[in-house]
């Protein structure tokens, strides 16, 4: 036998026995005889690195050093998912989803909903090329290198395959593992890690990726994304995918409907403690992808699915005192400082007290025994008091009147919950607060720009607005603390790349009060430009898709400031993008412009992409939902009832396939 023949021979039986050990469970061979093979596979590539291979089963031990992370847009956006609390909330949801797809009967999968930190990984011809991290779920960090060391990811895959896939799932810490690392720690005098979860995200952004080898981290698949993946249905995706070679969950449940699935949740909320990984809830989706598709998204979640949370970790812990913080938009939140207390995997010592209106509803008072609770908030929130063990001398929370940073007298405008302290361009976490929204990873996503760094500016009288960046010179921040001559020429190098960041980006640093990335995009490609968008007048604001009264005058009272006026005069002076960037269009034809066209069922010459594609292309707009507005149903086989039935009744004109084809023809 040639070499090239033993090492691929040797690889693909080495590979095997990791999908024995690390997928099936079931090692068909000992660790020493693995040892060995392994080994010899190490010197035959050694003494022939000609037939070097990136997805060898040596490489899984890692030694890729990663410095910067490259950000890469998903090809398929990850969005989140919307959270249920009660059966009551199930219950809702489902009866969205049948107003929807009509009086037809819905299966529902049921999967386990791990606690790790969210991968999108894709394969190429059964191989895999790339591994992403959620990020925002429009782009995120390319993993690669770290994601090919844990065991059970495979490398190459088996069976009939798409070519051409992405599959999403979670990067878990077994508990076993995370309790071994800890005592190991803790043996060496170190400070155990806090959670698995945490533990788990951190590991992926390790830039040693022998270092992340050495994790004992796992990989839960249980979603694949893309075209002509020859499935119809999310529990068949399922089965298929385990068969290519992926760790998919079995704690999965096919239910015929929602008292199944409740069947399914209140088994494992009781059981879930006995599982070998942290879970925090259940994932409900509807199993058929027509259904799925014909479901569609809302602008941030899938409709065709649903998180149900289990009842989050409760502690009770002594609320020693209440401060107060001030953010960029001015909104005041007090805060409770606790007792330290255990409370899901990590020690919590503040916890949220939202407003003035909670802290009255709940009768929160200093020195009051209280109830913490963790689910799925960053802050941990009170939810409740031991009346009981309150002290004789227990005084009512008076809420400030002044802003605790400036001193400005706070206010609060009718029908909005929190107070706000109106100082403006004169109080210092506002100031800050802007800036470092303006610097942040989704906005200008400055290198070598942190919060603390900002801070350090501004105490240093370095800037004031964000405008003041762009005047920074090296000499201006070497003497600033921990600012070496290798930190300053990043810093002021990360400014100087800001200024290619694309207008809609730009749009929504500026930090306009409601003005989140979904509207600063709707209003960059409605307006082209900021000049078009600061003489917009209000009326015409709100004729905006998804822009209302209430952001049309934010937007408005922002540009009418003069002080506004002038950073964006000196922002356009030192050449940041405050023009949208016309992409080659595709547009081919103006025979439906100014047309909106809602796409339904199953189609024959097209796919419905192709369909939402053409439409575009000839100057329509795809629509999500029928309206008055809606001009044309292009409608295929299996078509939703209520679909047709809201067609019909708006009197909306309904095109076959055949007949859409021969409208833009």
């Amino acid at each position: 036998m040639d070499i090239k023949a033993q090492l691929d021979l040797l690889r693909k039986e080495l590979n095997e026995h990791n999908y024995n050990y690390y997928v099936l469970d079931n090692p068909t061979i000992s660790d020493f005889d693995f040892d060995q093979k392994l080994k010899e596979l190490e010197k035959l590539e050694l003494a022939h690195p000609e037939y070097f291979d990136i997805n060898s089963p040596t490489q899984r031990v890692g030694g890729t050093v990663t410095k910067n992370f490259d950000t890469i847009v998903h090809r398929y956006r990850m969005y989140s998912l919307d959270n249920s609390y009660s059966k009551e909330d199930l219950l809702d949801w489902e009866q969205r989803v049948q107003k929807v797809l009509g009086d037809v009967p819905v299966e529902f999968t049921c999967e386990l909903k791990y606690d790790g930190a969210s991968i999108t990984i894709t394969y190429e011809d059964g191989v895999l090329v790339r591994a992403v991290t959620r990020g925002d779920g429009v782009q995120g960090d390319d993993v690669t290198n770290n994601i090919r060391t844990i065991r059970s990811v495979p490398i190459r895959l088996n069976g009939d395959y798409p070519q051409s896939f992405d599959i999403r799932g979670e990067i878990v810490l077994p508990l076993a593992g995370f309790e071994k690392m800890n005592q190991d720690l803790i043996e060496i005098g170190e400070t155990p890690y806090s959670n698995p979860r945490n533990t788990a995200s951190g590991s992926l952004k390790l830039q040693d990726s022998a270092e992340v080898a050495k994790r004992p981290l796992d990989c839960l698949l249980y979603n694949i994304v893309g075209s002509d993946l020859g499935v119809t249905t999310q529990y068949e995706s399922l089965d298929k995918a385990r068969a290519w070679g992926f760790k998919v969950p079995t704690i999965s449940k096919l239910a015929k409907n929602i008292d199944e699935v409740l069947e399914f949740i209140n088994y494992w909320d009781i059981h879930r403690h006995e599982l070998p990984y942290e879970t925090d809830g259940v994932v409900i989706k509807v199993n058929s992808l027509h259904y799925q598709d014909e479901l569609g998204y809302t602008s941030k979640a899938p409709r065709w699915a649903i998180a149900y949370k289990f009842k989050a970790e409760q502690a009770e812990t002594v609320l020693n005192s209440i401060s107060y913080q001030v953010g960029r938009t001015g909104a005041i939140t007090p805060v409770a400082n606790l007792e330290p207390v255990q409370l899901a995997g990590t020690i919590v010592k503040r916890a949220s007290l939202h407003n003035a209106d909670q802290i009255a509803k709940l009768d929160i008072r200093v020195n009051d025994s209280v109830y913490v609770e963790k689910g799925g908030e960053i802050i941990p929130k009170i939810v409740g008091v031991n009346l009981e063990a309150r002290p004789a001398d227990s005084e009512r929370t008076v809420y400030i009147k002044e802003c605790p940073e400036c001193g400005t007298k706070l206010k609060r405008n009718e029908g909005e919950a929190q107070h706000y302290c109106s100082n403006v361009y004169g109080c210092p976490p506002q100031i800050a607060g802007r800036i470092q929204h303006f610097i942040s990873r989704k906005a200008m996503d400055i290198d070598g720009l942190g919060e603390e760094t900002v801070v350090l500016l501004y105490k240093n009288e370095l800037v004031e607005n964000y405008a003041d960046l762009y005047e920074l010179k090296k000499e201006d921040v070497l003497g600033l603390e921990r600012m070496g001559e290798k930190s300053a020429d990043n810093l002021i190098n990360g400014i100087e790349a800001s200024k290619q960041i694309p207008f809609e980006r730009v749009l929504y640093a500026l930090g306009i009060r409601y003005v989140g990335e979904t509207v600063a995009k709707k209003l960059a490609n409605h307006y082209k430009t900021i000049d078009a968008l600061a003489e917009a007048p209000l009326m015409e604001l709100i004729t905006v898709d998804e822009i209302g009264e209430r952001i049309a005058q934010s937007v408005i009272d922002f540009f009418s400031s003069d002080v506004n006026k002038e950073i964006i005069a000196r922002l356009k002076e030192y050449g940041l993008q405050f023009v949208l960037e016309e992409k080659e269009s595709t547009v081919v034809s103006d025979v439906l412009l100014g047309q909106t066209l809602v796409v339904s069922g199953v189609f024959e010459q097209m796919s419905r992409d192709e369909i939402k594609q053409a439409i575009e292309d000839h100057g329509g707009k795809v629509g999500s939902s029928i309206t008055s507005k809606t001009h044309y149903v292009v409608a295929g086989d299996k078509m939703g009832p209520s679909k047709l039935e809201k067609a019909n009744k708006l009197g909306i004109k309904i095109l076959t396939e055949a007949e859409f084809i021969a409208l833009i023809q």
